[in-house]
């Protein structure tokens, strides 16, 4: 089953936590590839793809932050109308429900497609249902692009 690692950390909602973090990968030269922001109150949940997590989750646990990593599906999506409804409809035939999603617009064919980073309630469920209807799915592959 193809899947790529997510990072995910929790800051504090405040100017400059966010900052915090990016200037670690970067003086680490560790570029993100997607990201996610979600605010719930005085925190937020912050996800976000890496070319190469096992090495940013020692950066950030090094820093004291405390860092989870969850397998999620990456699936292309042309740039059409249409595209992004077909997904949803497949996944919620499939009785799949999206916790959260997020685009990465930098995939390979600029302006031809993006991939689409899905956390979803049940992982083989969501990748058998894409795949058997010729979603292409991205695995490891995706952290050279």
């Amino acid at each position: 089953m193809k899947t790529v690692k997510e990072i995910a950390i929790r800051l504090e909602n405040k100017p400059g936590a966010l900052a915090r973090v990016s200037e670690l990968l970067a003086a680490n030269g560790i570029g993100i590839q997607a990201l996610t922001v979600r605010p719930d109150g005085a925190t937020g949940a912050v996800h976000f793809i890496v070319s190469d997590p096992s090495r940013v989750v020692n950066v950030l646990e090094s820093a004291g932050l405390a860092v989870e990593t969850h397998e999620v599906l990456a699936a292309e999506l042309p740039h059409h109308p249409g595209a992004f409804h077909t997904l949803l409809k497949i996944l919620s035939v499939a009785g799949v429900n999206i916790e959260y999603l997020y685009a990465w617009t930098g995939a390979p064919g600029p302006g031809e497609s993006a991939i689409l980073l899905l956390g979803v309630d049940d992982l083989p469920k969501a990748h058998a249902a894409l795949a058997g209807e010729w979603v292409q799915l991205y695995g490891e592959e995706l952290y050279t692009f």
